[in-house]
């Protein structure tokens, strides 16, 4: 029996290795320069070099070069990147992947935004996303689909169906919307190529308006339908926000080497010989890049809005492998050293704590790594200090540093008085935790009372006024009481939150609690703190109306606990949307309505919190917890000097 049992281990294990080589790496590489029916002042030149940068760096990164599909005008054996023939590649490398493969998609060129009353849906200033394929045209008229543009959701439905095939999708976008210029930050005639003709750079972003227009080609076959599925194996980097552009310039600076690159792409190729482990340290090392490069152009451009990366999805999870399991599971903020200490832009909004233990890891060029255990120094709302460890001191300024709790506080955990261990299978997002009340504790020093009814279910009785009433009840099995405890927790987290804010404001927010009947509005009113709406009567129902025009994007979290204790994600849901709300200013707003179907029940609660995004932040979910599945998570890079931030923040209950 035993040696069958062991020829039974050996041979899962071969079949484990078996499917492990057979996973493959692809990617699909897509550079535009030259936009054919388009006048040539609008014309790049970097793709066609960032397509075979890219190429290189996924060479020596372990992708064979019959893996590796190249679309790029200018690039000798490569096919032309017109709108049918991207979607052509995208179905072969589709049809390719198997469960367990890794892709890339990259694409490099002009971008612009479109309004497209096609879409399903529509973004918060109703405008589309559109990368332009070397055929595009103007379209006439004004409302439909850009002749030779791929759609913000058509690659939206490209990345999911290689997701529906448990396919890692990694995706590059060196490219920019122009929004900055379609709201009037810069011109309708403001100059895409300046600089002298030895030191050039050319902005991509294209105003919509300004394309020629023309008879369509021929019909490019629509993105397959695929089942969503959670983006657990999903992580994407930009070039910039949705209102930004980005430059393509001679890089590396001051090189007898450099050539036009797309700022990104030469970023993030350089920040891959550091050998990162995790998309986030590669976003790190972009993130590093930088600096120098935009302050140079700042100085040359003083009027242009300069690029903030932008990075979004499962980066904890390990480069290039197909894993939808996080290297690690507490938050990891990027840190800035100045001397013998570290700032980073994280602070008891995240969860910290005065004199709280972390974990500080220098990244060193040659991608060694080194660590040590600090304690903080300095707490703020948004921002936090501690000393460089003495066994750190030594590192060489060109190291990437980051930071990352060693525990949940235990300040926040939710304290359960009960005679038995706690429930297997608990899960929670930092700073959030359960712990039981130590034996000897009053009754007061607890929050909840947990007692085992048997065959009767789980009796859950608050102890502390922080739950606030509704909250008690049975839950009638293991998993529900797991749910409750687990709702609990956030709930008290929440309420942390919502007493950090204090009587805070963020100028250019607005957020009111409507109430309609039908397609009726009967009342709106702004969503003050610890606000208890009144209750609603038969056929009414409530939405929640937000409203940005403080002229800059958000870091925003909307989630609620229902009446059974339930998570319930609003802003990002649970099918996978970014926290990062668009910019809106007073002539254009960016505004938002949610429904809120579940919020009417004793007990429930709706949490809101936005705050303009930080310089080089990490993503800002606030340890809400707004999406067990893992949804996607924005990581703003813009440079700048910091500063504490403006914040909203109400809680409604009933």
């Amino acid at each position: 029996m035993t040696r069958r049992r062991l020829r039974i281990v050996l041979l899962l294990a071969m079949l484990a290795a078996a499917a492990c080589a057979s996973a493959a790496q692809r990617a699909l590489l897509v550079g535009v320069s030259e936009l054919v029916h388009q006048p040539a002042s609008l014309w790049l030149q970097a793709p066609r070099n960032d397509v075979m940068l890219m190429r290189q760096a996924l060479l020596e990164h372990g992708f064979a070069a019959a893996d590796i599909a190249v679309l790029a005008d200018g690039v000798s054996g490569a096919a032309l990147p017109e709108a049918e023939r991207i979607h052509e590649a995208l179905a072969r490398l589709l049809e390719q992947s198997k469960s367990g493969d890794f892709v890339l998609l990259y694409f490099s060129g002009h971008g612009t935004r479109w309004r497209d009353a096609s879409k399903r849906y529509q973004e918060p200033d109703g405008l589309a996303e559109n990368f332009l394929a070397r055929d595009v045209r103007g379209a006439v008229g004004g409302s439909g689909a850009l002749p030779g543009g791929l759609r913000d959701v058509d690659v939206d439905r490209w990345v999911q169906a290689f997701l529906a095939r448990n396919v890692f999708v990694w995706s590059v976008f060196d490219t920019c919307s122009a929004a900055s210029m379609t709201r009037g930050r810069a011109p309708a005639g403001a100059e895409l190529v300046a600089g002298s003709p030895d030191d050039e750079v050319r902005f991509r972003g294209i105003r919509a308006d300004s394309l020629a227009q023309g008879t369509a080609g021929a019909a490019v076959p629509p993105a397959p339908a695929a089942p969503a599925v959670p983006r657990a194996r999903y992580v994407a980097f930009f070039a910039s926000e949705s209102h930004q552009v980005t430059p393509e310039l001679r890089l590396p600076r001051k090189s007898r080497d450099a050539q036009p690159q797309g700022l990104l792409t030469w970023a993030v190729a350089e920040a891959l010989q550091r050998r990162p482990a995790t998309w986030r340290e590669l976003f790190d090392g972009v993130l590093a890049l930088y600096p120098p490069v935009i302050a140079e152009l700042e100085a040359r451009f003083p009027q242009r809005e300069l690029p903030s990366p932008v990075a979004e999805g499962n980066l904890d999870a390990p480069l290039f492998a197909n894993s939808a399991q996080p290297l690690g599971t507490r938050p990891v903020w990027r840190a800035q050293r100045s001397g013998a200490s570290l700032a980073i832009q994280a602070g008891q909004l995240d969860g910290l704590v005065p004199r709280q233990d972390l974990r500080v890891l220098a990244s060193l060029d040659d991608g060694t790594r080194r660590s040590a255990s600090a304690t903080l120094a300095q707490l703020e709302l948004g921002s936090a200090q501690l000393p460089v460890p003495a066994a750190l001191r030594d590192v060489p300024g060109s190291a990437l540093w980051s930071v990352t709790p060693l525990a949940e506080p235990a300040a926040f955990a939710l304290r359960v008085r009960a005679d038995k261990p706690l429930p297997a299978g608990l899960s929670l997002d930092y700073p959030a935790s359960i712990r039981l009340a130590r034996a000897g504790e009053d009754a007061s020093e607890a929050d909840l009372r947990w007692t085992d009814l048997g065959a009767a279910g789980h009796r859950l009785e608050p102890l502390s006024p922080a739950l606030g009433t509704g909250t008690s009840g049975i839950a009638a099995d293991p998993a529900a009481l797991r749910e409750r405890l687990q709702g609990l927790a956030r709930l008290k987290w929440l309420g942390e939150l919502n007493r950090l804010a204090g009587s805070a404001r963020l100028d250019g927010f607005e957020a009111a609690l409507e109430t309609w009947r039908a397609d009726r509005l009967l009342r709106s009113e702004p969503l003050a703190r610890s606000a208890t709406p009144n209750p609603l009567l038969a056929g009414e129902r409530l939405v929640l109306h937000v409203r940005n025009t403080g002229g800059t994007s958000l870091d925003m979290v909307i989630v609620g606990i229902d009446a059974e204790g339930g998570l319930r994600p609003v802003y990002p849901d649970a099918a996978g949307a970014s926290n990062r709300f668009e910019r809106g200013t007073r002539e254009q707003p960016a505004a938002k309505q949610f429904e809120l179907p579940w919020l009417a029940g004793a007990g429930a609660r709706l949490f809101v919190l936005a705050t303009p995004a930080v310089p080089h932040s990490a993503p800002r979910l606030f340890g809400a917890g707004v999406d067990p599945a893992l949804a996607d998570l924005r990581v703003r890079g813009q440079l700048g000097a910091p500063k504490e931030r403006q914040l909203f923040a109400a809680m409604v209950f009933f």
